[in-house]
């Protein structure tokens, strides 16, 4: 089952979250890999997108925030963009697209700087959307490069999250993260500002130093201990397990899930958002003229969402209805689950 926890470090300026996806992200490659026209994922875009699940839920549980955290790796290697998308009520999606040749040319052993950042113009985007939008709001968006100070490329997504963390937030944060077939999981450990008002230390610390990224003792000493955890105990070990060893001499208090309006916990689980309403209004931005050239071409209108794989397919009738204002005339949907 794929479980959420939060904690903070009582009297220090420290929190903390731990997840563990499984049925999920299970459901995720399965509709993957059912999918007759893309295939599985070749192994490192399979770890990757399982990090960036993972890493999204630990990102949108620190935020009081209703509505989606969108994680995106664009990049100009045979990974061409991955998608992880976080609602604040747990529902995770997540999607790569690759190139043509991508399949040939990624190895299991193909690193992530040749994965992605062939030229140095790769970028990572998280983009927070809300559900309820005031007039005129737009998303908020912040970008990185996948490159470090030097120009050199960064080997790994929570070095570039951190970084991304550390230019984009002033906060210093500690990812690790993992992923396999069975499993995508991460640890987040991250320092809040010692002035904020929902620290626990606030007002007991007086020194400027403490508020200054990489300066605050405590959390210096429980980010060593947290980037001590190994991918494998964090894909095979237990919660309970896992902060007992990394903390045990830490005053770590286990925060109450979040629970939704019935009361009930939230966890992770797979949702996916497309609807035949939305692809319906994305054809009636495209214009009638050519959504009925592509009838004309192709006999039909075939849309497929990247995310879950659902297939929205439109005859002529469906499509002169659609311009007609005839709503009583549904598309035609299918699973691609073969």
């Amino acid at each position: 089952m794929s479980e959420l926890h939060k904690f903070l470090f009582d009297g220090l300026p420290v929190r903390g979250a731990i997840v563990r996806v499984t049925d999920a992200w299970q459901e995720m490659l399965r509709r993957r890999a059912a999918n007759t026209e893309t295939g599985a994922y070749p192994l490192p875009v399979q770890t990757l997108l399982g990090e960036m699940v993972a890493a999204g839920l630990l990102m949108q549980s620190n935020i009081k925030f209703e509505g989606a955290l969108i994680l995106q790796i664009a990049g100009d290697g045979p990974l061409k963009l991955a998608v992880a998308e976080v609602h604040s009520s747990l529902a995770v999606r997540s999607t790569a697209t690759l190139g043509s040749a991508a399949r040939a040319s990624v190895q299991d052993d193909t690193p992530l700087s040749a994965l992605l950042n062939q030229q140095g113009q790769g970028r990572c985007a998280i983009t927070l959307d809300p559900d309820r939008k005031l007039p005129g709001q737009q998303p908020y968006q912040g970008i990185v490069p996948l490159v470090n100070e030097a120009g050199e490329p960064l080997e790994s997504l929570n070095v570039i999250l951190q970084q991304y963390m550390r230019q984009s937030e002033q906060l210093d944060t500690v990812l690790v993260l993992a992923a396999n077939a069975q499993v995508a999981a991460g640890l987040l450990v991250q320092r809040m500002p010692v002035k904020g008002q929902d620290n626990l230390a606030a007002g007991q610390l007086d020194t400027e130093a403490e508020d200054t990224l990489g300066e605050n003792e405590d959390f210096n000493r429980i980010a060593h201990l947290a980037s001590s955890l190994q991918k494998d105990e964090l894909l095979t070990l237990d919660v309970p397990t896992i902060l007992r060893r990394l903390f045990w001499q830490e005053p770590l208090v286990q925060l109450p899930a979040a629970v939704d309006a019935a009361g009930a916990a939230l966890r992770p689980h797979f949702r996916c958002t497309c609807s035949k309403e939305r692809v319906e209004n994305m054809l009636r931005n495209l214009g009638e003229a050519e959504s009925q050239g592509i009838v004309a071409e192709q006999g039909r209108i075939q849309v497929g969402c990247e995310f879950c794989g659902q297939q929205y397919l439109f005859d002529p009738v469906d499509v002169t209805a659609l311009f007609s204002g005839d709503a009583t005339h549904s598309p035609q949907a299918s699973r691609t689950m073969h």
